[in-house]
C-alpha cells in the first residue's frame, strides 16, 4: 500500500513497528505503536477484524511485521515506504505532543 492510499482509505489501524526514539520523533496521526521485538508477544492488543497497516522507517520492518501478522490470521498490509515515503509525499507526522514531527 502507497502513502497516499492509506491516507485516503479509513477504518484502517495503523500500526507503526519502529522503535521508541523514532516513534517520539515522529510518527503518522492516529498511528499504534508496538516495537517489532514485542509484536508477537504483544499481538493480542491488536484488533483482530480491522484492516492493519504496519509502518517502519523504510518498509523493511513493517515487511516482517506483515509477514508475522498475516501468519497470526490478521488481514494486514505494508506501507510501502514507510515513514520516509509518507513524508515525502507530504503527509503529516507528529509528535505526543501534536507537534510536527520528523522521520527519525
Amino acid at each position: 500500500m502507497e502513502a497516499a492510499e492509506c491516507d485516503a482509505r479509513s477504518g484502517l489501524y495503523v500500526l507503526d513497528v519502529r522503535e521508541d526514539d523514532e516513534w517520539e520523533a515522529g510518527h503518522i496521526p492516529g498511528a499504534h505503536h508496538i516495537p517489532l521485538g514485542q509484536l508477537e508477544e504483544r499481538s493480542g492488543e491488536l484488533p483482530a477484524q480491522e484492516t492493519l497497516v504496519a509502518v517502519c522507517r523504510s518498509g523493511g520492518r513493517s515487511a516482517k511485521a506483515t509477514s508475522l501478522l498475516s501468519g497470526l490470521g490478521f488481514d494486514v498490509e505494508n506501507l510501502e515506504g514507510g515513514t520516509a515515503a509518507w513524508a515525502a509525499a507530504g503527509l503529516p507526522l507528529v509528535t505526543a505532543s501534536g507537534a510536527p514531527g520528523a522521520v527519525s
